[in-house]
C-alpha cells in the first residue's frame, strides 16, 4: 500500500479539490480521518462527487463531527474524545490518499496537532498552497513544521491563478519539488477536474523520490 497525505497551508486553500483530483488520477482509496463540519457537506461527499471513484473507495471517517471548528474544539462541543488508536491508517489494496483537517498545527486534541499525526503515520505529505499574496510565508512556515518533525515531503502543489514568482521561490527556498499549479475551475465537476489535474499536475517527481 502506498500512501500520500494531503495537507494545506490553511483552511479553504483547496486541498479537498486537490485530494479528489489526486485520488481520481491514482485510482486510489480516499480517507479523511477527521471531519469537522457537515454543512453544506463533508469533504468525503465532495471527493465522492469530484473524484470519479466508486463509492467503495471513499472510506468513512474515523470521526465525523458536526461543528465547523478545529477538531479538538468540535470534538469537545460534540462530546467526543479523539483517540490516536482510532486514527491508524486503514489497510487497503493499492494507493491511499489521506486528507488532513485545516493546516499543520491545527489541534486534533489537547496534546496532538495535525502535524504530530502526520509524524505518527510517517508517510509522504503533499502541501497545497495558494498562489496569492501571503503564500510565501504560509508555505515556508508549513514546510518548516514538516521538516522539524521529520515528515517526508512529496512536494508542494499550488492552487489558484498563476503567479510565477511565488510558484518559483517557495520550492526553491524550501528545497522541495513543485508538483505544479491546479487552476481554479468554474464550473467544477469531475471531468473538468480530471482534465485539469492531468494537464497541470506532475506526479513523476513525487514517485521518483520515493
Amino acid at each position: 500500500m502506498s500512501v500520500l497525505v494531503v495537507t494545506g497551508t490553511d483552511t479553504g486553500v483547496g486541498k479537498t479539490v486537490f485530494a479528489a483530483g489526486l485520488a481520481g488520477a491514482l485510482g486510489a482509496h480516499y480517507w479523511k480521518p477527521i471531519q469537522a463540519g457537515l454543512e453544506p457537506e463533508g469533504d468525503r461527499d465532495t471527493v465522492a462527487a469530484l473524484s470519479g471513484l466508486p463509492a467503495a473507495r471513499i472510506l468513512p471517517e474515523a470521526y465525523r463531527l458536526t461543528t465547523p471548528a478545529s477538531p479538538h474544539l468540535a470534538a469537545r462541543i460534540d462530546g467526543v474524545e479523539i483517540k490516536l488508536a482510532r486514527l491508524a491508517l486503514p489497510q487497503v489494496d493499492g494507493p491511499l490518499v489521506v486528507e488532513g483537517a485545516g493546516g499543520l498545527l491545527v489541534p486534533v486534541s489537547e496534546t496532538l496537532t495535525m502535524a504530530d499525526l502526520f509524524a505518527y503515520w510517517g508517510q509522504p505529505v503533499i502541501l497545497c498552497a495558494r498562489t496569492a499574496l501571503g503564500t510565501i510565508n504560509h508555505s515556508l512556515l508549513s514546510i518548516e513544521a514538516l521538516k522539524a518533525r521529520g515528515i517526508p515531503i512529496a512536494g508542494i502543489a499550488f492552487i489558484g491563478d498563476p503567479h510565477a514568482e511565488n510558484e518559483r521561490i517557495v520550492p526553491h527556498l524550501a528545497g522541495i519539488a513543485s508538483l505544479g499549479r491546479l487552476p481554479l475551475l468554474d464550473p467544477l465537476d469531475a471531468s473538468r477536474l480530471a482534465a485539469a489535474f492531468a494537464a497541470h499536475i506532475d506526479l513523476s517527481e513525487t514517485f521518483n523520490r520515493r
